[in-house]
């Protein structure tokens, strides 16, 4: 009878302290858990930044690119416009 009045009290004990470990186990997976994606969102914001970085050095490198075309075709208009002055003036004189 005294065995099974001791069992009836250690058991749960035993039980008590088995959860309390299982617990802090639960617990420390869901610490490491939640370090890993801390680090994970930083990661993936560090690479964002860079992403937008290299975007906007697209962009303004893009706009330049536009108004070097423009340029370019403004400068290719007058000298059109001065070789065809030209060329009216060579044919005017031949004929």
């Amino acid at each position: 009878m005294k065995k099974s009045v001791t069992l009836l009290f250690l058991a749960p004990t035993l039980m008590f302290a088995s959860c309390n470990d299982l617990g802090k186990k639960v617990e420390d997976q869901i610490q490491s858990i939640s370090e890993k994606a801390d680090k994970l969102d930083s990661l993936v914001n560090r690479e964002i930044e860079k992403m937008e970085s290299l975007d906007s050095l697209i962009n303004i490198e893009t706009d330049k690119i536009i108004r070097m075309d423009s340029l370019l075709e403004k400068s290719t208009q007058k000298m059109d416009s001065l070789v065809n002055s030209k060329i009216d003036r060579v044919n005017k004189i031949v004929n």
